[in-house]
């Protein structure tokens, strides 16, 4: 398994945040590779829209708009 860029004790505890009692270390990498690949997807997406708008700079608006893009919502 790659490096996570994030941390896998945050991963326990949304899992328990979420109403689980108990969290498996193979659970949190899990929840945490996933987490990942899909805030790539978002910071992908809103380097796209911060380029189109003609600014290097990624803005919060920028992570909302695509954020809602990728989630589908």
């Amino acid at each position: 398994m790659a490096d996570l860029e994030l941390a896998v004790a945050p991963m326990h505890r949304i899992c328990k945040k979420a109403g689980a009692e108990r969290v498996s270390e193979a659970a949190a990498k899990e929840l945490a590779k996933a987490l990942e690949e899909i805030g790539i997807k978002i910071a992908k997406e809103a380097l796209d829209f911060a380029m189109h708008a003609g600014r290097k700079t990624v803005k919060a608006e920028d992570i909302e708009i695509a954020s809602k893009k990728v989630m589908g919502k």
